[in-house]
């Protein structure tokens, strides 16, 4: 028996309504409301007032300790810090808590950037709390940082969560005793070298046997509280969220992509410690203000506080009565948000689906080619074809940016620009033209149902890929792809020109929003608009797989000729004009809107540093494109190897008054010498108020192994670099830091480099204040004023 023949191209869709114009209607009110409904669903709560129960969370009572942690910038080590700490123990203390301080140095893992070898250190001082339990199985840890960074206050990293935590146990407190001890934890000196975290995990008792981690992170002022990142084989602890948080935001894609980012939290110096489990929350829109001096408590969203405060009080409570030994499922879970709660299944499940994604779609081709709906040949056509937007959407948003940010350069230095709702819109605009002008394009030649099943079956491919290569991300084309292939499956099994095929068509695209609208809204601020046409990628594929309802916007294909036919490709053109004005649009009002004033200054990057062996002085700035303000200071690239500290090779520079200010003190305590090896013990001392002290051995010198503070740390040799094995020690005691040195016997004369660093430039020679729409990048070295020195030895 042959093929059957060809049919017109009315006949190639895979749903016909008699009332094409109603059906479109019906259809688009249907995922604008499913849409709508998820929108709603990651929108934050309302702030609890402070006359809410006692065992309840309350926003406005949490937010009282924000003003107070967030006072002024408060970094490991300085005495505003030491304020901060006070604080906290006196709150704590309050509420008959077991309270201590640990004070200690600590080390963080890995090399120093711009070195070859050596070791970042710092003496933190955490808090700890315990409210015991009355039949523990083990412990619940809850954990921020109360640290800020030398350039904001911190009203949101990490005020917000540790201001959540002495609310939650304020809570816990003023209810029934848990079953299972519970631990707060406020560490110091995240900021510098998650140290703190490091040094509670490594040494604390409390610590010993592990327990279940849940860290409380901002990076940003607004927006949903998104549980990131987890533990290995998490499907317990993904039940426990989803059942216990109130509000649960959070996808398993994230933790992949969170895992494979050199990204770092406290949350990872408890994963780099057996023993310990658990879940990492934060909340990340309004990214301009991170790590500058915006970040107030003012910025603050306290709907996203009352939402940290939900979630972590709840999952205590909930950790606080299980049995914390029968949490390890062996597996991770898949799972993602849904209207009402969080929808999760098995990791082992995630091949299965996508392999029966791609069968599914493999057989709506098949039958769709044997009903005469399309041809083998039109179906390849349109599998094909459908890479061109899921290729030219992505590319065409990162486009977009790069011509905002000629426009606007100061966007370069931003996290996210003040006001970038506009911008999010556009993408997503440009994305719907990328996708509607392509089908009118297409559809004509290669028809409806091709294009439909060519799209599904990149959903499937993709699905494929994704499960084994991120598998907690597989179900973000798995389902869609499915569900669209039973929506299909249907429409050939019933009448064409009936109700149910479109029925099905909206359905499949209802669970295409499901899925993906809150991938695309959570992307933007996850990543930034630097990286908007990742968003763009996934509104694409959410367009592809609801092809058969973006299919009823047009006039139904074949059939036509002369000037009928014009009309009909005319019609099918309208919905590409319109989000191709839309995206424009967007941008031009973007634009517009989001204008660096003295609320949302432009951001820039400055620092002096002074060689006090020599006398010379240079302004130095990270900027690549300086603005106006910087470039009074610095003009071309030049080497800074002479400030290792630094952690850079080249930045922007020029010359600038040297200062009249001390570098540390180095003072030789014993230098013993073998045949094969040198030992040098030092003491650095810093001669003013420091946030950190920097020593580096010459490149030409091999350092065996060193003990700083009492600590051991490895030792290396630099190649190519003037300065090589090097040590960074954050928040250094005003007696300085003790450094022995085991140098290889065959080395020759070594020299040593130090350089401490205090935070604010006022003071220096030749600087001129910011105007008031100049502002502070977010970044560890702004304002910062270095000192160094070589010493021989």
């Amino acid at each position: 028996m042959g093929a059957p023949p060809p049919t017109r191209a009315a006949d190639r869709a895979l749903a016909r309504p008699r009332r094409r114009p109603l059906a479109a209607l019906a259809a688009l009110a249907a995922l604008l409301a499913v849409g709508g409904t998820v929108a709603y669903d990651l929108d934050t709560p309302a702030p609890s007032p402070a006359d809410a129960p006692a065992d309840e969370f309350s926003a406005a009572r949490a937010y009282r300790n924000v003003e107070t942690i967030a006072a002024r910038p408060h970094p490991a080590g300085s005495p505003a810090n030491d304020q901060v700490r006070a604080h906290l123990e006196g709150v704590l203390r309050g509420l008959g808590l077991e309270t201590t301080v640990q004070d200690t140095v600590a080390r963080e893992a890995g090399q120093l950037s711009g070195a070859a070898a050596g070791s970042t250190l710092a003496r933190v001082r955490n808090v700890v709390a315990r409210l015991p339990g009355t039949d523990p199985t083990g412990k619940v840890f809850l954990v921020a940082h109360y640290d800020s960074v030398q350039s904001g206050p911190g009203g949101n990293d990490d005020a917000a969560g540790t201001s959540t935590i002495l609310e939650v146990a304020r809570a816990l407190t003023a209810g029934p005793r848990p079953r299972n001890d519970v631990v707060f934890v406020l560490t110091d000196a995240e900021e510098a070298c998650l140290c703190g975290a490091s040094a509670f995990a490594a040494d604390h008792p409390l610590a010993a046997d592990g327990g279940v981690v849940l860290n409380l992170e901002a990076r940003g002022s607004t927006g949903p509280v998104i549980m990131f990142e987890t533990s290995r084989d998490n499907a317990k602890l993904v039940d426990v969220f989803g059942r216990a948080a109130p509000h649960p935001v959070g996808t398993s894609f994230a933790v992949e992509i969170y895992r494979a980012l050199p990204n770092d939290t406290d949350f990872t110096a408890f994963l780099d410690r057996a023993g310990f489990v658990g879940l990492n929350s934060a909340y990340i829109d309004g990214g301009a203000v991170y790590h500058t001096p915006l970040d107030t408590p003012a910025a603050m969203d306290r709907a996203s506080l009352q939402q940290h405060g939900d979630n972590a009080l709840g999952l205590a409570r909930e950790f606080g009565r299980a049995d914390l030994k029968a949490l390890d499922a062996g597996h991770d879970a898949t799972y993602f948000p849904v209207p009402g709660g969080l929808a999760r299944y098995p990791g082992w499940l995630v091949l299965p689906l996508a392999v029966a994604a791609l069968l599914a779609v493999l057989a709506l081709g098949w039958l769709a080619r044997r009903r005469g709906r399309t041809t083998y040949g039109r179906l390849a056509a349109g599998f094909a074809l459908g890479l061109a937007p899921i290729v030219v959407a992505p590319l065409g948003a990162q486009l977009l940016w790069a011509g905002v940010t000629a426009v606007r350069p100061g966007y370069a230095e931003l996290l996210d620009p003040y006001r970038p709702t506009w911008y999010r819109l556009a993408v997503v605009a440009l994305a719907a033209a990328t996708l509607f002008t392509w089908y009118a394009l297409t559809r004509r030649r290669v028809g409806p149902a091709a294009l439909a099943i060519g799209g599904l079956g990149w959903l499937a491919v993709l699905g494929i890929v994704l499960a084994v290569l991120v598998p907690g991300g597989a179900y973000l084309t798995t389902l869609p792809a499915l569900a669209g292939a039973a929506a299909g499956l249907t429409a050939l099994a019933v009448r064409i020109d009936g109700p149910w095929p479109v029925l099905a068509a909206t359905l499949a695209g209802a669970v295409a929003v499901v899925i993906l609208l809150p991938t695309v809204v959570l992307l933007f601020p996850a990543l930034g608009m630097a990286m908007g046409g990742v968003a763009a990628l996934f509104a694409v594929l959410l367009g592809l797989a609801a092809l058969p309802v973006v299919d009823l916007l047009h006039p139904e294909a074949g059939g036509q000729r002369g000037l009928v036919a014009a009309r009909a490709r005319r019609a099918g053109a309208l919905p590409a004009v319109a989000a191709g004005l839309a995206a424009a649009v967007f941008a031009g009002v973007g634009l517009a809107v989001d204008r660096f004033d003295a609320a949302h200054p432009v951001p820039t990057h400055l620092m002096y540093a002074l060689d006090a062996g020599t006398g010379q002085a240079r302004w130095l700035s990270h900027e690549t494109d300086p603005q106006p303000w910087t470039g009074q200071f610095v003009g071309g690239a030049a080497s800074v190897a002479d400030f290792p500290g630094l952690g850079d090779t080249e930045l922007r520079s020029g010359p600038a008054q040297a200062a009249n200010l001390p570098a540390p003190k180095l003072e030789v305590l014993a230098d013993t010498r073998s045949s094969e090896q040198r030992t040098v013990r030092v003491r650095v001392t810093p001669q003013r108020p420091v946030r950190l002290l920097t020593l580096h051995v010459d490149g030409a010198t091999e350092v065996e192994s060193a003990v700083v503070a009492g600590r051991a740390i490895p030792g290396g040799r630099a190649t190519g670099t003037p300065w090589g094995f090097g040590i960074v020690f954050h928040a250094p005691p005003p007696e300085g830091v003790e450094v022995t040195l085991v140098l290889a016997g065959g080395s020759g004369p070594a020299a040593l480099r130090a350089m401490d660093a205090s935070d604010g430039l006022d003071a220096v020679p030749g600087f001129r204040p910011r105007p008031a729409d100049v502002g502070v990048v977010g970044s560890h070295s702004s304002e910062m004023l270095a000192v160094a020195r070589t010493y021989p030895l």
